[in-house]
């Protein structure tokens, strides 16, 4: 059973991305959707199996490399750790299919487009059922690979190109740090088993070695340059810059990225390794900095962004945060908590923004949009179920709620439990993100769906490129949006709500927002039952459970205060005075600049990196190549034998009688030559 839910989406990639057009965009859709959705099932049968059961095992696919004492088998692991991430990957992967059969009609690029999706999907979990580092480094490639086709599926944009391959450029920096770590693992414990890796682990606690005369702990480094991996593959702080750009591709796209797979591998490979990091105390402290920084910036940056998928974007980045330095503070299980009902909920809430953009004839300035929820009432209502589910409403000392009131409140309990001053600072970050987050949130909310409409009229009207190509060859640019559908007494264009088949995912995901957090609270987090629960798949640490559920009440209420401030701030600035946000940003212009511009990464990185890079190609070009090589090689030497060859030419006129001549003359100057040696007797 293992085999087939890994192995259909790779199948169905291959018929559908083989089959192309002469399959037709019916049948693509057909074996791929289908195939996912038999996957997601047999995932599900295998999570009540594993979880809820005594099932742990490993399935040989074959043998893969031997050299020397490198051995590496191709396997699939299953354990608590891997079925929770299948029915993850598998359920939004699945509802993300069916949701592109509406979203991506008008494109006659779909195939292709399936394909794509089902191969991320496999490649994704060829990662969570690795036995091994390296067999997770080919599943940490292929969602890279997956992600830069999927990004820059629209290539006939300039926009999506420079998105992929800044994707593409910034995970491999990540990667490269994840490889150095897989080279240092294998030098130290001579495998690269995970079982056997996290089980020996602990014996190399404390162990150094010299560096440029410094001594330097073996479990620290490797585990910070396995970090580094993580931080590139999800997004954090320093290796970011690539998510929000992602946006560029489908929306559906977006959604399998950001909700379930591709940024969450990080998240998954330091919990997977749990008792590896468990064993390096300063690279989790490591962690948990880097993820309440990330959290922060992030959520900050969210504040003030205008379009609709960004806003979602640097949601999921600062979500990610939390997951982080919930691992940073011990708690594994929290963090996998989190990384489930995450993947619900902000699947809801991609999906829904795809609806949104969908019924504004693809205009994503949340600017151009308002009272929207009479026109899209089904919409409306699963982007605030995904609203009430991230912003983590619920009654605190009731402990009911949403999913995210479960999970994220979770992780700030137990950040404030862990005792660290690195648990502590993640605690007070972890409280104000969640205030920004709140704030965020509800903004996307009102600027969106309440006010006054401003898509009524024409001139209000952004006519931006529709997404989709032509109908002609997907490389030719993209048409032109239809005219605005005139509504009676508007003078305008007139939302619509999406068909069905974009409606059912959202209805699925909003059960999943409402109720996964209450569902997998105890058996996720639970002292007792958590421990049962993972059953070694990951270091569950019972007593930091025990003492998170038991921490003080103005710690549990924290969050919830922080909640409803971010609400108030929110509504009071786009509701009851919708003029003061304007006001607020044009007052405090620096910060607002600071923020719009993203704490001004890019540019550094533009004039750290790209400037340098640039003056280095060109200098090597004008003075390597054209100065250099040019002027000494084609232009030079080689030019001078072609000169000479000019020359040369000129004297073969093809007459015997100038042939004998030149002979004649060659003898005349030999004998002028040894002639007078000859008379001396020389």
């Amino acid at each position: 059973m293992l085999q087939t839910l890994v192995f259909l989406p790779l199948l169905a990639a291959i018929i559908a991305g083989f089959g192309n057009r002469a399959l037709g965009n019916t049948l693509a859709k057909v074996v791929t959707t289908g195939a996912l959705f038999i996957s997601a099932m047999l995932s599900w049968i295998t999570f009540f199996d594993v979880g809820f059961g005594d099932v742990s095992y490993t399935v040989p696919v074959m043998d893969w490399m031997r050299s020397g004492d490198f051995v590496v088998d191709w396997s699939l692991r299953l354990d608590t750790l891997t079925a929770v991430m299948l029915i993850v990957i598998t359920t939004v992967s699945s509802l993300v299919h069916l949701y592109s059969w509406g979203y991506m009609a008008e494109d006659p690029d779909q195939p292709r487009f399936f394909a794509y999706l089902s191969l991320f999907t496999f490649a994704m979990l060829m990662l969570v059922t690795a036995n091994n580092l390296v067999q997770m480094f080919f599943g940490w490639e292929g969602v890279g690979l997956a992600s830069y086709l999927l990004i820059g599926f629209w290539y006939y944009k300039p926009s999506a190109n420079a998105a992929a391959i800044k994707a593409f450029v910034v995970n491999r920096v990540g990667d490269f740090g994840f490889s150095l770590g897989i080279f240092g693992v294998f030098l130290v414990f001579g495998t690269v088993d995970i079982s056997v890796i996290n089980g020996t682990a602990d014996a190399y606690r404390g162990g150094t070695f010299t560096f440029l005369g410094t001594e330097v702990d073996i479990l620290t480094t490797l585990c910070l340059l396995l970090f580094v991996g993580a931080m590139g593959k999800s997004a954090q702080l320093g290796l970011h810059t690539w998510l929000p750009d992602a946006m560029e591709g489908p929306t559906p796209v977006s959604a399998l990225i950001h909700a379930a797979t591709m940024v969450t591998a990080g998240v998954f490979m330091v919990c997977r390794l749990s008792p590896l990091f468990e064993a390096a105390p300063a690279a989790l402290t490591v962690v948990t900095y880097v993820g309440a920084a990330t959290a922060l910036f992030a959520a900050t940056v969210g504040t003030v962004q205008t379009d609709i998928k960004r806003v979602i974007a640097y949601s999921t980045c600062s979500q990610l945060g939390y997951m982080f330095f919930a691992a940073g503070v011990g708690a594994y299980g929290v963090a996998m908590f989190h990384l489930t009902t995450h993947a619900f909920f902000k699947a809801l809430l991609f999906l829904g923004a795809g609806s949104v953009i969908h019924a504004m004839h693809h205009e994503q300035e949340m600017t151009h949009y308002g009272a929207l929820r009479k026109e899209i009432p089904f919409t409306y209502w699963a982007m605030m179920i995904g609203t009430l589910a991230i912003t983590g409403v619920g009654i605190p000392l009731a402990g009911i709620g949403f999913a995210g009131f479960y999970s994220k409140d979770m992780i700030i309990e137990s950040a404030f439990a862990s005792g660290s001053t690195a648990g502590f600072v993640a605690f007070a970050v972890g409280v104000f993100a969640a205030l920004l987050t709140s704030f965020y949130s509800w903004r996307l909310i009102f600027l969106t769906f309440f006010g006054k409409p401003r898509w009524a009229g024409s001139e209000h009207i952004r006519h931006a490129v529709h997404d989709h190509p032509s109908d002609e060859d997907a490389g030719h640019p993209p048409h032109e949006p239809a005219e605005p559908v005139v509504a009676e007494g508007t003078g305008g264009y007139h939302p619509h709500e999406s068909p069905a088949v974009m409606l059912i995912p959202l209805a699925i995901l909003s059960l999943g927002a409402i109720f996964s957090g209450w569902l997998f609270y105890y058996p996720f987090t639970g002292a007792e039952e958590g421990a049962e629960f993972w059953r070694g798949s990951l270091a569950f640490a019972a007593e930091l459970m025990e003492e998170a559920h038991h921490v003080p009440v103005w710690v549990k209420l924290s969050p919830f205060v922080a909640m409803v401030t971010g609400f108030l701030i929110a509504w009071n600035n786009y509701i009851r005075r919708p003029g003061s946000a304007p006001a607020f940003a044009a007052q405090f212009s620096a910060l607002y600049d600071f923020l719009k511009h993203k704490w001004y990464f890019d540019e550094l990185y533009h004039y750290v990196f790209v400037v340098p890079a640039m003056w280095l190609g060109r200098t090597l070009w004008r003075r390597g190549d054209e100065g250099t090589i040019d002027r000494f090689g084609p232009n030079g030497i080689a030019g001078l034998v072609g000169r000479s060859s000019v020359a040369a030419r000129a004297l073969q006129s093809g007459y015997v009688y100038s042939y004998a001549l030149v002979m004649l003359i060659g003898l005349a100057a030999a004998a002028a030559w040894f002639l007078p040696g000859m008379l001396r007797g020389e």
